[in-house]
């Protein structure tokens, strides 16, 4: 597996793996997945302003992504960043999202970022085990912050200072 910068032609990709995580459950908040070109406009952007990696199985099969983006557009918060990973279904369990944040980090640190935070929809027991794995601790719970999937869901968020 190659971890690597992804670039626009990823976007296909990349969409149809976050796509089940849309319309299959709470795990993203979106509500409608992204087509390939909004997701091919989303790592250009992320790309230029922080960082945008893919997992590549050989071949260019991606099989999980990562990236980072502002936490907030308030200036005192241009230290801090958000990350998120996501991973195909048929890869999942195999430390893949650990490969992406492994690289991931790092980065942002070095482009001089102070704390990464990351937003996980719960229950998610093999999301926080991913963030607890990757040195994030729960910092806190939004409860009942958005309605998906018939109910309301819950949002813990997780720090790690980098």
């Amino acid at each position: 597996m190659l971890i690597r910068h992804a670039t626009a032609a990823d976007g296909a990709a990349c969409a149809a793996i976050y796509a089940p995580y849309v319309v299959e459950g709470w795990t993203s908040f979106e509500t409608e997945p992204p087509d390939a070109a909004e997701m091919a406009r989303r790592i250009v952007d992320y790309s230029a302003s922080h960082g945008w990696l893919v997992a590549d199985a050989g071949g260019g099969t991606v099989i999980g992504y990562a990236y980072a983006c502002a936490h907030r557009t308030r200036g005192a918060y241009r230290s801090s960043i958000d990350v998120a990973v996501y991973v195909a279904p048929d890869a999942q369990g195999g430390g893949v999202g650990r490969h992406l944040y492994a690289r991931l980090i790092p980065m942002m640190a070095g482009l001089g970022y102070h704390a990464a935070y990351a937003g996980i929809a719960l229950p998610n027991p093999a999301s926080e085990a991913l963030h607890k794995a990757a040195g994030f601790t729960p910092v806190g719970v939004y409860r009942e912050v958005g309605f998906k999937m018939g109910g309301w869901r819950d949002v813990g968020w997780w720090q790690r200072l980098l």
